[in-house]
């Protein structure tokens, strides 16, 4: 299972969908950079080369540009579809906000709720992320359960632990896409298969370290190994946003690169999948990281 993003593979844009990959910017005449010799490679350059436009940009030595009546996707459709996933997700987050309270009385059944919704929410994803096309009605599920979850944690937090915490944590999510992004526009995020195997590593290992602190604390009591409390959990909530951080810059070269390529207008939904993945794992970070800043004062 391949992917860009620290908890799911969305398989979007990924060589099982016959995606090319990073570093694949078509030469005049010429393979991509970075295809020869690659597990990213494709006949003729192009992953989408059944596509009758797509070869015949390729042939000319541009990148492929997509004719306005072609079924191809472009940014509209992904900016259309995030914004979908992403609505659907506020919604149904302000909506447990407001019907399931979290007072000394119903904090239990609330919080059961939440993280019903939560493990329904991870198996949808689940389901989609070994699929090999985008589902709409999987990932809108998907985002309508999260939503739940992400409502009643936010709450739970907001009025219990950190009053504003949660308006934070958006802030904060706010601000690194719109960093990350300028960043990566303006050329000083560099993203090629170094920096993919980089991240993937890293997150790889912060799972692990999360998995086994899990295990410590289910099974030991307290707060396992203390990487989500004190000190480390601080120095943890860091790390996880600045992988965040790089996932969005992941999320943003797969979409340039799916659009420059031709990719079918169905796969905008994946690129919506794993922006709204890799949100989510960022306001996480944030909140955790808020609560545990003001349960230290």
């Amino acid at each position: 299972m391949r992917s860009s993003n620290p908890v799911f593979s969305r398989r979007g844009f990924s060589r099982d969908n016959g995606y090319a990959g990073f570093n694949t910017a078509p030469q005049a005449g010429g393979a991509p950079v970075g295809t020869q010799g690659s597990p990213y490679a494709q006949p003729q350059g192009n992953p989408y080369a059944t596509n009758p436009y797509a070869q015949q940009d390729l042939q000319q030595g541009a990148p492929p540009q997509a004719p306005v009546t072609t079924g191809r996707m472009t940014m509209d459709d992904v900016v259309m579809r995030t914004g979908t996933t992403l609505g659907i997700l506020i919604v149904t987050a302000a909506l447990s906000w407001a019907l399931l309270p979290v007072d000394d009385a119903n904090i239990g059944r609330s919080y059961g709720i939440g993280i019903g919704a939560a493990v329904i929410g991870m198996v949808l994803a689940l389901v989609q992320s070994f699929k090999r096309t985008a589902t709409p009605a999987l990932i809108v599920s998907y985002a309508a359960f999260e939503g739940v979850f992400l409502g009643v944690i936010s709450s739970i937090v907001d009025n219990r632990i950190a009053s504003g915490a949660a308006m934070q944590a958006v802030i904060g999510t706010l601000a690194v896409f719109a960093a990350v992004l300028v960043a990566y526009k303006a050329g000083w995020i560099r993203v090629n298969r170094r920096f993919y195997g980089f991240v993937m590593a890293a997150a790889l290992g912060f799972m692990l370290l999360m998995v086994v602190n899990l295990l410590f604390a289910a099974f030991g009591g307290g707060d396992g190994l203390g990487f989500r409390s004190g000190g480390l959990g601080i120095l943890f909530g860091i790390i996880g946003v600045l992988l965040g951080a790089c996932f969005l810059a992941l999320d943003f070269k797969q979409v340039e690169d799916g659009i420059a390529y031709g990719a079918p207008k169905e796969e905008a939904w994946l690129a919506a999948f794993g922006l709204t993945l890799t949100l989510v794992w960022i306001y996480m970070e944030f909140l955790r990281l808020i609560a545990i800043l003001n349960s230290n004062d």
